[in-house]
């Protein structure tokens, strides 16, 4: 290992510990611990979002899904962009105004709470859980990608890895709240955009690039799947259906609640939505030039961005790109602690166990949330086999078939009721644990797809056949609708 790369994550690591030192001291509440004050600009919003979103995924689990299975890829790149558009357009500006509106809401659990009217604290509760559930998931799948790239880079076993990469993330999250992870998520989006540009520019160079192999073209030139896995058309409907899963993203959608104001939405949109598209062309065209660089296949796909890094740069700019990695593992993992840190100290522990809390305790529980959390994603991210993006799938599916519906009703669909939101979560997340565990035919589509289906149909008949929202909740939804 070289000491221009030691040197290169050194600066790194001293970087975002800057900023989160700086960001300790502006935080003053909870509102700056788990929402930033609601201040963040158009700008960091857009970045952050964007990288929060794509993860470690985007230069490990995308370009290996290209080199293994060739441009099948596309069709999950082009549905993850559409999403990222459309969450933007129809969820963004509604959701900075409901949640504001709705009794100054900072967290997606007290939103819907407050939406609904729900004194009894299940809706809250429930919704919290599913945070914790998932994300904890989603948190392991961070790690793995941070235990697969310091054990290549630093030739350590992958338990050390693992751990070290867990405390990179842990340290500044801890330490600055939402304010440290937005302003480090988006200088590690500019990071991570120019490591996924330069890479697949400097493979095609290679003379070794240009020889190929008919098998190379065909495995390319696939769009269609083909094998013995799913139907065709259920596999690509899979990959598309990633899309879908925006709407029900907690992580993401806090950035929408944060935004300085709803004027900034047009803004940010346009930068979220290039950012994502130009990202993601660069993992695509990674996979592509592994596929001609490794005429001979690789041991691990997800390593194709990392074992091409390593063998066509200087040791210096090596180690810049490989940080790209570490900041699309960290953008990530840093976001889903937090909230799982506000579902914990803000609605179990200040919601039901301390209500007149002061808010220098709920912040230093948020804290030590932060470090409960990421032991536990720890225990289950030991395992170095585990595939990355299979890990995100199914949390990725558990958030958008369990939250997502519910959200979008909850923002356009006045008639929608408590009990409706109930239904559709509950039915949402548990068909996709169901389903996750079925296999054969139908049962082989992603499980973002039934769950949507099934949720979105749970939430309406719920709300058509009960009783109607009260006169809280029409007085609140009037309100909102006003400021658009």
């Amino acid at each position: 290992m070289s000491k221009d790369v030691i040197i290169t994550f050194a600066l790194y690591f001293v970087g975002l510990f800057a900023i989160g030192v700086v960001a300790w001291a502006r935080t003053r509440d909870m509102a700056d611990y788990i929402l930033g004050g609601r201040r963040l600009g158009s700008v960091v919003s857009a970045l952050s979002a964007g990288a929060s979103d794509m993860s470690g995924w985007l230069l490990l689990g995308l370009p290996g899904l290209v080199f293994s299975s060739g441009l099948q890829g596309l069709w999950l790149a082009g549905g993850l962009l559409l999403g990222t558009y459309l969450n933007w357009t129809l969820v963004a500006k509604r959701l900075r105004i409901f949640s504001q509106c709705f009794d100054n809401s900072i967290t997606l659990p007290e939103y819907f709470e407050n939406r609904f009217a729900d004194e009894s604290g299940l809706l809250r509760g429930l919704c919290a859980l599913m945070i914790i559930f998932f994300f904890t998931i989603y948190t392991a799948s961070g790690l793995v990608a941070g235990g697969k790239l310091f054990s290549s880079v630093f030739g350590i076993p992958y338990e050390k890895a693992m751990i070290l990469g867990a405390a990179s993330v842990l340290i500044y999250t801890f330490m600055g709240g939402f304010l440290a992870v937005s302003w480090t998520d988006a200088f590690q989006a500019t990071l991570m955009l120019v490591a996924l540009l330069i890479v697949p520019s400097l493979a095609f160079m290679e003379p070794s690039a240009n020889m190929h192999s008919q098998t190379q073209l065909d495995l390319l030139g696939t769009l269609w799947p083909k094998g013995d896995g799913p139907s065709p058309i259920i596999a690509v409907v899979s990959l598309c259906a990633w899309g879908l899963g925006y709407f029900g993203q907690p992580h993401i959608l806090a950035r929408f609640m944060a935004i300085d104001s709803h004027k900034s939405i047009s803004k940010a949109r346009a930068i979220g939505t290039t950012w994502a598209g130009l990202a993601m062309a660069g993992a695509i065209l990674t996979g592509i030039a592994g596929t001609f660089y490794f005429k001979d296949g690789l041991q691990d796909a997800e390593k194709v961005f990392i074992v091409l890094v390593q063998r066509l740069m200087h040791p210096s700019i090596a180690g810049i790109c490989l940080a790209g990695i570490l900041a699309a593992i960290m953008s990530t993992a840093d976001s889903q602690l937090l909230v799982s840190a506000s579902a914990l100290s803000e609605d179990f522990y200040r919601a039901r166990l301390r209500p007149k809390a002061r808010q220098a305790e709920l912040v230093w529980v948020g804290r030590i949330t932060v470090i409960l959390v990421c032991l536990v994603a720890i225990y289950f991210a030991q395992n170095p086999k585990s595939k990355v993006l299979e890990m995100v799938s199914y949390a990725w599916a558990g958030f958008g078939a369990g939250f997502g519906p519910t959200l979008v009703l909850s923002l356009f669909w006045k008639r929608m009721t408590r009990l409706g939101a109930i239904s559709g979560i509950l039915t949402g997340s548990v068909c996709v644990v169901v389903w996750k565990n079925l296999h054969g035919g139908l049962f082989d589509m992603y499980e973002m797809v039934p769950g949507i289906l099934i949720s979105t149909i749970a939430i309406v008949v719920t709300s058509l056949v009960g009783e109607k929202p009260g006169e809280k909740e029409r007085t609140f939804f009037k309100r909102s609708i006003r400021l658009l």
